[in-house]
C-alpha cells in the first residue's frame, strides 16, 4: 500500500470514528422521526427521537391498556352491544304488557236513560248515556305465562355474555399492543443502527468527492463510495417505514393519536 493510499485509509477511520462518537453524544434532527401532519394536526407536530428509548418517551404501557380500552374501536363496538343487550333484558321483563291495553271515552248528554222497553228497568242504571268510561283489557296466552321465565333467562345469559365478551375482546387487544408495541421498539432500534451507517457512508461519500476533485482517487473509488451512501440510504428508509408502519397501527389499536401517548 503507497503512503498516499495510507493517509487516505485513515483519513476513512477517523470520519467513522467521530460519526459514531457525535451519533452516541447528541440527537441529530435526521434521527427524529416526525408526527402530527399525518394524522391532520398541522399545528402540533410531534417529534419521537431515534436515539431515545420509545418507551422512556411514551406513558408506561399498563397507561397506554387503559387508554386503549376507553377509545379503542373494538372496545366501543362491544361496549354498545351491552347497552343494546341491557336494553332487550329490561324489555324482556315487561314485554308481556304488551297483551294489555286500557281505554277510556267520555259521552255528554241530558242524563237520559237509554231504556230498551218497560220490561228492561234492571239494565237502566247501566245505560247512562254520558259521563267517563275507563277500562283495562288484559289477555295472556299460554306462551306468555310458560315462556316468559325462559325468555328472561335466554336475555339475562345474552347480557352476561357480551359482558364476558368485552373482557375477552379487552384480553386481545392487550396482547395485540404488546406484539405492535415490541415490533416497534425493535424497528426503532434498527433505524438507530442503520441511521448510524447512513452517516457513516454519507462521511465517507464526502471525503470521496473532495479526494475526486483533486484528482486523488480514482472515479471507480468515487463510484464505490456513491453507491454506498445510495444503498444505505436506501436500506435506511426502508426500514423507517417499518418504524412508521408499527406506530400507526398502534395508534390505531390504542384509538388516540401518538400525540397522547407521549409523556409530558
Amino acid at each position: 500500500m503507497t503512503l498516499r493510499g495510507l493517509i487516505i485509509s485513515l483519513l476513512f477511520l477517523l470520519i467513522i470514528l467521530f460519526s459514531f462518537d457525535s451519533v452516541a453524544q447528541r440527537s441529530s434532527p435526521r434521527n427524529r422521526v416526525s408526527f402530527g401532519q399525518s394524522v391532520g394536526m398541522n399545528n402540533d407536530t410531534t417529534f419521537l427521537d431515534v436515539d431515545q428509548d420509545i418507551a422512556v418517551q411514551l406513558m408506561p404501557f399498563d397507561d397506554l391498556v387503559r387508554i386503549a380500552a376507553t377509545y379503542s374501536p373494538v372496545v366501543k363496538y362491544q361496549a354498545e352491544v351491552i347497552n343494546s343487550l341491557n336494553s332487550g333484558r329490561s324489555l324482556s321483563k315487561v314485554q308481556i304488557l304488551q297483551n294489555a291495553s286500557g281505554f277510556v271515552n267520555y259521552s255528554g248528554g241530558n242524563q237520559t236513560l237509554l231504556t230498551m222497553g218497560v220490561n228492561q228497568r234492571g239494565d237502566q242504571l247501566g245505560q247512562i248515556a254520558n259521563g267517563y268510561r275507563v277500562g283495562v283489557d288484559l289477555r295472556v296466552s299460554l306462551y306468555d305465562i310458560v315462556g316468559r321465565k325462559h325468555q328472561i333467562k335466554q336475555a339475562e345469559a345474552n347480557y352476561r355474555a357480551s359482558v364476558v365478551q368485552k373482557d375477552i375482546v379487552e384480553l386481545q387487544l392487550r396482547r395485540e399492543m404488546i406484539t405492535v408495541y415490541q415490533d416497534m421498539i425493535t424497528a426503532q432500534q434498527v433505524l438507530k443502527y442503520r441511521l448510524m451507517d447512513e452517516q457513516s457512508a454519507l462521511a465517507s461519500l464526502r471525503i470521496a468527492e473532495s479526494e475526486n476533485q483533486k484528482g486523488r482517487i480514482t472515479s471507480e473509488v468515487f463510484a464505490t463510495a456513491t453507491n454506498r451512501y445510495v444503498e444505505t440510504k436506501v436500506i435506511t428508509e426502508q426500514v423507517k417505514g417499518d418504524f412508521l408502519k408499527n406506530v400507526h397501527q398502534f395508534e390505531s389499536l390504542v384509538g388516540v393519536p401518538i400525540q397522547r401517548m407521549k409523556r409530558f
